[in-house]
């Protein structure tokens, strides 16, 4: 009879499932840590690469955006600069046409007419044309200029070294340095074939001069 006690009989060793179950998970685990690397390198590229397109088109919009303003300024600076134009036409229009009236202003002051209540309205509207920037110009003596002077007589004198303006028959009228009617001028020429004047030549001849014919070399002694 055997020794073992009776009613009881041994059992094989059976591996615990939990410890099974164990063995596969820390597998899985191990390569999940292996493939995390990997993952959070493709999303980094991925990332770059949305940064770099954000900045691609924000450099694209910038760039739209200063385009832009630049055509904005050229359009004000080109609106302004055609508002002054066209106020300085309109201003020249209405002046041309007040020219007639102002020769006739002109003319009598010059008889000695511009009195009373006529002369004050006179003054009055020299006054304003003055503001709105017309300048009278044409003097007699000046030098004849044909881009701002008409001739409408020609002399010839002998005391004129250039073509001189030596009378006003109507003032020009300018609005800055635009002309709106030249000066009508008498010009007198240089006489043909008359010898220029040389600054010293009246100095010359008065000290070759002799009072009283008298001659200037000295007496010879004894």
């Amino acid at each position: 009879m055997s020794e073992d006690t009776p009613g009881f009989e041994e059992k094989p060793e059976v591996p615990d499932a939990g410890q099974n179950d164990a063995e596969p998970k820390a597998a899985d685990s191990a390569k999940e840590e292996a493939a995390a690397p990997a993952g959070d390198a493709s999303q980094d590229v991925a990332l770059l690469a949305q940064l770099d397109q954000a900045r691609t088109a924000l450099s694209e919009r910038t760039t739209d955006l200063q385009r832009l303003q630049a055509e904005y300024q050229n359009y004000r600076r080109r609106v302004d600069r055609d508002r002054v134009t066209v106020k300085e036409i309109a201003v020249a229009s209405l002046l041309t046409e007040l020219l007639p009236t102002l020769d006739d202003i002109g003319r009598a002051r010059e008889h000695g007419e511009l009195v009373g209540g006529f002369k004050s309205v006179a003054e009055s509207l020299e006054t304003v044309a003055a503001k709105m920037g017309l300048q009278q110009f044409g003097k007699e003596g000046e030098p004849f200029d044909p881009t701002i002077h008409e001739a409408l007589m020609h002399s010839y004198a002998p005391d004129v070294t250039e073509d001189t303006c030596v009378a006003i028959l109507q003032p020009g009228y300018r609005i800055g340095e635009r002309t709106i009617r030249p000066a009508r001028v008498a010009v007198a020429e240089p006489q043909p074939g008359a010898a220029p004047k040389s600054p010293g030549s009246d100095a010359a001849g008065a000290e070759g001069e002799t009072p009283d014919g008298l001659d200037t070399d000295a007496p010879d002694e004894g």
